[in-house]
């Protein structure tokens, strides 16, 4: 079940993208909308999110580039190629995250305030991602005979990619009706950490793809593992810090 592309006439589109592209407007107008909410400048914002999304395409063509060095050395013209699949995420999110970081401090903007405002916008990159990978085939499941299996790769296999769609929607939801209870900056951003952890802690169990260590431990689950304890010591930390300097 892939629909890797969609053909209109002559022209074919990369559904992947699209469902990536998507989710960032809707995630951007959330996001701005959100600054707005706290007074805000919601420009400030848009240019934070402007350059740490050019900053993670060159950072993630860089790192694919350099992970297969040889054959770009071979054919240096295939370095410029505009092929989506040819990025490292990996190096795409740190690039992103230190550009955004020092170009935050340097317009001071305020850390934590600053990341509730994006909480709504990786929110909703999280559920285009898992559309994203079940348009290309990609973050599959493990199989199985249940009546709602896919058929993926030669197999009938758990809808990973559905399971962890319907999740990010329902965090996304979560967040941002809760986001105006929040009890201090860096609340929401916290909760969305925590669930989307949580949820890849569970949901790592039917996929198909994962990356074991020590045997039969799966990688993501250890780092979600990791991410969610941080999150939560955060949320712990940071309101006993509100507490203290209210005292």
């Amino acid at each position: 079940m892939m629909f890797p592309l969609l053909q209109l006439g002559p022209l074919a589109l990369q559904v992947p993208g699209l469902f990536l592209i998507g989710a960032l407007l809707l995630g951007a107008r959330l996001a701005e909308g959100e600054a707005r909410r706290q007074g805000r400048s919601p420009e400030a914002l848009s240019n934070l999110i402007f350059y740490g999304l050019v900053s993670g395409i060159v950072g993630a063509r860089l790192g694919y580039v350099l992970r297969y060095l040889d054959t770009y050395l071979a054919n240096p013209r295939g370095i410029l190629s505009l092929n989506p699949s040819a990025l490292d995420l990996r190096a795409g999110v740190i690039a992103c995250v230190i550009v955004m970081f020092f170009y935050g401090r340097r317009k001071h903007l305020a850390l934590r305030a600053t990341l509730d405002q994006l909480t709504p916008l990786l929110a909703a990159l999280a559920v285009g991602i898992g559309l994203a990978n079940l348009a290309s085939g990609n973050a599959y499941g493990s199989p199985t005979d249940l009546p709602w299996a896919i058929h993926l790769w030669d197999a009938e296999r758990h809808p990973s990619q559905i399971y962890e769609s319907v999740a990010a929607l329902l965090i996304l939801v979560v967040v941002w009706r809760s986001r105006r209870a929040a009890p201090y900056p860096g609340f929401s951003f916290l909760l969305w950490l925590a669930l989307i952890s949580a949820a890849r802690l569970f949901l790592e169990a039917f996929r198909g793809d994962s990356v074991f260590v020590a045997g039969r431990i799966r990688q993501a689950q250890v780092v979600a593992l990791g991410v969610l304890l941080l999150s939560l010591w955060l949320m712990r930390y940071w309101y006993e810090r509100i507490q203290s300097a209210d005292g």
